[in-house]
């Protein structure tokens, strides 16, 4: 027997074993051909478009945790922070339009991603949006419960006070909140039983937003004192020997920003997911007569309404009450009270207790259904996709994700959740970015399975007819001018490949950058020849990859909206995305790195083996 012949048929097996692997991870779903009866006629405008956007995106929670933004990271200058958070989820909203806008099917980010990316990038965009609503409903359930106790006189946080040890985490709540677990229950078993979200629900849902936006903000300009955007030390010594309820925030700042420019950043990265409802005007979008003018007219609209009523709402708050003394958790009825209008107080509690009762609904009917859609796909337990059949309602994945819900909001601190609720929120939009880029510069993709059939047919006797890869492409055979100068005027195999590797390295370059500014800035900016050096040619290497992105052929095929600008708006985005993330604690971080290795043990443990692509 030759043992070379022995080695290299074992280097030829290994090699093919590495690149079944490989195909696997990267493998798209084909989408099933659709009758003309299933594709959606348009009738809708772009105020219809608005008015859905608005209700899906005004999310009462927010409301909440302006309380504690304004109080622990960015006092009164929370309202710059969300006029950059609005900003920036913009043009996250472009991104997701022209990644809809790539399927023809209505469908979720998942989906779009699966079909587009392969299966490995769709299911971390899957296992990211499913801890974000995991965390969404711990979130909702924990407001709702300190909103409930404050109309009961703070009897239950009296009560419970003192549960766990002083020396306990600082993520965990200073006492179990059982009053949130059992809400989780309780709105479990309503989505069992086939409760859904309706169009009447929905308006008296959205009144009810517009009534207490309006109320508060009007009652912000008839209590408020500008005074309390003006604060100095000495105001708060005053309210300190005054008030038990100020909260010590170590060395006071002064002024509109009194934790300047930094908690200007953190306090934009912590309400990003309050504008994450964006996503769910892609599939409206599709039903206009001319997407390419409604998506971008209304997402820019919805924005503009969304900053308005939260920057209205945060206003009013820290100019009634001065923003070391308003309640973290509990502001806006509290801030009544401290103003002297308790009943207004009440009153603005129980509107809360409403809105945020139907927040919950929608948030845990969309989990339930994207863990049903994984588990249908094969990437998640097969069991978790399993219906109750007199209901039609996924009951394994209502029941796993109200216990991971529940068990969320019963230990974990609230300031904590929104932390890192923000990271997958931002992540999300970090992927979506990344898509989109990467996407434009492609070969036309197929979609369909009888496309996708037909093109394995195409290409099979060229691959067993021409079995040398070594051969290059023609004009391809200097690589500086395929990276400066190539030839075809559309995206080849090679290009699209060359924008891959491009980008995956200018995100690499980019967390580098972005970790330097948020964990060293004064020595980046202050002159530290190390740290400044190493920033100039972070920057260079970042501008010379972006323009060989830049010079790489796009695809033509005309998509109902397409993003202006590339490739520099998407770098940008994903700059702010990866740099927001940055501001965020190491524990918020350990955290979801720890959620992202057990996704990934779900995932190559049982999902890769049993996926139906």
């Amino acid at each position: 027997m030759n043992p070379g012949g022995a080695s290299s048929t074992l280097s030829m097996m290994l090699g093919q074993r590495v690149r079944q692997f490989g195909e696997k991870l990267v493998r798209r779903r084909p989408l099933e051909p659709r009758d003309e009866s299933e594709i959606p006629t348009p009738h809708l405008n772009s105020f219809d478009l608005v008015v859905f956007g608005v209700n899906r995106t005004l999310r009462v929670g927010v409301y909440i945790l302006a309380g504690s933004v304004a109080v622990y990271v960015a006092g009164p200058g929370i309202i710059v922070s969300l006029l950059v958070a609005g900003f920036f989820s913009m043009l996250s909203g472009f991104y997701f339009a022209e990644f809809g806008a790539r399927v023809p099917r209505s469908g979720s980010v998942y989906l779009y991603s699966y079909v587009t990316m392969g299966q490995l990038y769709a299911f971390i965009t899957g296992w990211t949006l499913i801890l974000h609503f995991i965390l969404a409903t711990a979130y909702l359930t924990r407001a709702w419960s300190y909103t409930f106790d404050s109309l009961i006189g703070n009897h239950i946080s009296q009560k419970l006070e003192g549960t766990f040890s002083e020396h306990t985490p600082s993520f965990l709540a200073p006492y179990p909140d059982f009053v949130a677990l059992a809400l989780v229950l309780l709105m479990a078993g309503l989505v069992l039983l086939g409760v859904h979200d309706s169009a009447l629900v929905s308006k008296v849902s959205a009144g009810i937003n517009v009534l207490l936006l309006s109320f508060m903000i009007l009652s912000g300009f008839i209590k408020g004192d500008l005074h309390n955007w003006q604060l100095t030390e000495q105001d708060y010594k005053l309210a300190t020997s005054v008030s038990s309820d100020s909260y010590s925030l170590g060395p006071l700042g002064s002024g509109f920003v009194p934790f300047g420019f930094e908690g200007i950043l953190r306090g934009a990265a912590m309400p990003f997911y309050s504008y994450f409802g964006l996503n769910a005007i892609i599939t409206s979008g599709k039903e206009t007569p001319n997407p390419q003018r409604s998506i971008p007219w209304s997402i820019g609209i919805i924005i503009s309404i969304c900053f308005l009523a939260y920057s209205g709402v945060s206003a009013a708050l820290t100019l009634m009450v001065p923003y070391y003394q308003i309640h973290p958790y509990n502001p806006l009825p509290q801030a009544f009270h401290h103003v002297g209008w308790a009943p207004a107080g009440y009153f603005v509690a129980v509107v809360i207790l409403c809105a945020l009762f139907y927040s919950l609904l929608v948030v845990m009917l969309t989990m339930s259904r994207l863990i049903c859609a994984m588990a249908e796909d094969g990437l998640l337990f097969r069991g978790l996709g399993q219906i109750y059949a007199r209901r039609g309602t996924p009951i394994v994945a209502i029941l796993v994700s109200a216990i991971l819900s529940g068990i969320t909001a019963l230990l974990l601190e609230i300031f904590r959740v929104v932390e890192l609720m923000s990271v997958g929120a931002l992540f999300v939009y970090f992927l979506v970015t990344f898509s989109v880029l990467v996407l434009r510069y492609q070969p036309d993709q197929s979609f369909s399975n009888k496309e996708k059939v037909e093109e394995e047919i195409e290409m099979e006797p060229i691959v067993e007819g021409n079995p040398s890869p070594s051969v290059p492409e023609a004009g391809t055979s200097n690589p500086l001018k395929s990276l400066c100068n190539p030839i075809s005027t559309t995206p080849t195999l090679k290009s699209g490949q060359i924008v891959y590797g491009c980008t995956f390295l200018l995100v690499l370059l980019l967390t580098i950058l972005s970790l330097l500014l948020a964990q060293w800035p004064s020595h980046v900016f202050s002159g530290d020849p190390g740290f400044t050096a190493g920033a100039v040619l972070l920057l260079l290497l970042i501008a010379g990859i972006t323009a060989i992105i830049w010079r790489q052929p796009q695809n033509p095929s005309p998509l109902p909206f397409r993003v202006p600008a590339l490739p520099m708006l998407p770098v940008l985005s994903i700059f702010v995305n990866v740099y927001l993330m940055m501001q965020m604690y190491s524990v918020t971080w350990a955290q979801f790195g720890i959620w992202n290795i057990v996704g990934l043990a779900i995932y190559f443990g049982y999902g890769i083996r049993h996926s139906l692509e």
